[in-house]
């Protein structure tokens, strides 16, 4: 990363880390939102906080101010403890893990991830409760995602194999209407 390529006091680092889990159902009851306030506290090491609605939505049964989420913001020591286990622990842990997409950075380096079971992580036992995911957003100074990707890469975060420079190039997906032919018959009604 320092290669030459900035002077030390320019070199990226990770600014905070934001911890985010959606409550659903649970926030009707009050033990379930406590039991997900705790389990996130556990995995974490930090109390969340209860993110509420700004808006009633009818169609959602959501009112002013009812608690939708949790989020918990992470900075300094607890901030580096948690991502050493979200990369050494939780993401090895996970059914099927065969990398992280590069695809998730946001154009401005900051990387996210969304973990579908708070399970992987040792702190909460296996098959208790309700399942439960979290999207955890790693926010760094780097200026680009390619060095917020060298950054996470140097610290060992796993990226997917292969993918690293290739930019995925997506082609507009053509219908039946396209290969119709659209002046079939009218230019005939036109002429006459």
């Amino acid at each position: 990363m320092v290669d030459n390529v900035f002077p030390s006091f320019q070199v990226p680092k990770v600014d905070k880390i934001v911890v985010n889990c959606g409550i659903g159902e649970a926030a009707q009851n009050a033990k379930g939102l406590d039991a997900a306030i705790n389990d996130l506290a556990l995995i974490t090491g930090q109390r969340p906080v209860k993110t509420r609605a700004r808006n009633s939505v009818a169609t959602f049964k959501i009112r002013e101010g009812q608690p939708l989420g949790i989020a918990v913001t992470l900075r300094g020591k607890i901030m580096y403890s948690f991502l050493d286990r979200v990369i050494n622990l939780g993401l090895p842990r996970t059914r099927d893990f065969q990398g992280l997409s590069i695809s998730s950075f946001d154009g401005n380096g900051n990387f996210n991830i969304g973990i579908k079971d708070q399970t992987v992580f040792p702190e909460l036992k296996s098959g208790f409760g309700t399942p439960r995911g979290m999207d955890v957003c790693i926010s760094t100074t780097a200026k680009t995602d390619q060095e917020g990707q060298k950054l996470l890469a140097l610290m060992g975060m796993p990226f997917r194999e292969g993918v690293e420079n290739t930019q995925i190039v997506r082609k507009k997906k053509l219908k039946s209407h396209h290969f119709d032919a659209k002046s079939k018959g009218r230019g005939d009604r036109a002429r006459k």
